[in-house]
């Protein structure tokens, strides 16, 4: 009791008061006592606050210019976003003119069922018929990014996100299994189209998807899901939601309607006179009122 009596009277050590009643003696610490040294720590604040007044008066001459530069570029972004939505508009009004004139030349050239057919198998005309509707989403538990954003992540499967060549093997296995039209999430797919990915988005044609991928595929519905389901990317796509926890669902329906894809342009490959197509479809059937608009 004594050792802590002595601490709470003496909480400040002897050694220091002795030192500060020393430095007291001795005209130490305080404000200066020499003119000398007045007026240096005049000056200095003199010289502190001549800063501090510079620096506010360019910051106030500079604000107007930094000002009208962020608006000039403001316009500008303004400008630039307005003429890229006009060449976009331009360039959707060109693929409907070039997918009408193709139809055009279809009918000219084959007659009127070789050219829905042709159409069909294409991707060109808008079709319907009985398929199966495949959603395909990420991870309920996905790892997710700063804001929350599980794509804004890397890594794929693991991570619970749905890769690109995820939904690449599953389309492959649809085309595999007897589809006849596929589109993911009202994207018409071609044999020219490609799915791809651009950091963590997939794409398709070079259209950023957002999930959940919703995959419509017109086909002999029962049949073609089983047929997926029991080949090996239906398996794969089972040990995705087995393994990462990929959500996916899939059922039969008896219309499905799906949209005609943009324009397709075929540079290399030629038709050959002396074989004309003997494709048939006995599922997807064109909508032949939607046959002369272009699609976009």
């Amino acid at each position: 009791m004594s050792l802590l009596t002595n601490v709470m009277d003496h909480s400040l050590d002897d050694g220091y008061a002795e030192a500060a009643a020393r430095k007291k003696a001795a005209g130490e610490g305080g404000l200066p006592k020499t003119l000398r040294a007045k007026l240096g720590l005049a000056a200095g604040l003199v010289l502190a606050a001549l800063v501090v007044t510079v620096g506010a008066a360019q910051a106030r001459v500079a604000a107007p210019v930094v000002a009208k530069e962020r608006e000039e570029l403001i316009d500008r972004i303004d400008r630039e976003t307005d003429a890229a939505d006009t060449l976009e508009d331009s360039v959707d009004k060109l693929r409907d003119d070039v997918s009408a004139r193709q139809r055009e030349a279809l009918k000219t050239s084959g007659g009127d069922d070789q050219a829905e057919l042709v159409g069909i198998l294409a991707g060109a005309t808008e079709v319907h018929g009985p398929g199966v509707k495949l959603v395909v989403d990420d991870a309920e538990e996905a790892s997710t990014g700063g804001d929350g954003d599980p794509r804004e992540t890397s890594g794929f499967s693991d991570t619970g996100r749905v890769r690109d060549r995820d939904m690449q093997r599953v389309i492959n296995g649809l085309w595999e299994s007897g589809a006849e039209a596929v589109s993911i999430n009202g994207q018409r797919l071609t044999a020219l189209s490609a799915i791809r990915a651009a950091g963590d988005a997939i794409l398709v044609d070079n259209k950023p998807l957002v999930p959940p991928y919703t995959v419509l595929a017109v086909g002999d519905g029962r049949q073609l899901s089983t047929r997926f389901q029991d080949s090996a990317d239906g398996l794969y796509l089972h040990a995705l939601q087995e393994n990462y926890g990929i959500r996916t669902s899939i059922s039969v329906q008896d219309d499905l309607r799906l949209p005609a894809a943009p324009s397709v342009i075929v540079r290399t490959a030629q038709p050959h006179p002396a074989q004309p197509s003997t494709a048939q479809s006995n599922t997807a059937q064109p909508k032949t009122e939607h046959s002369e608009k272009g699609t976009s």
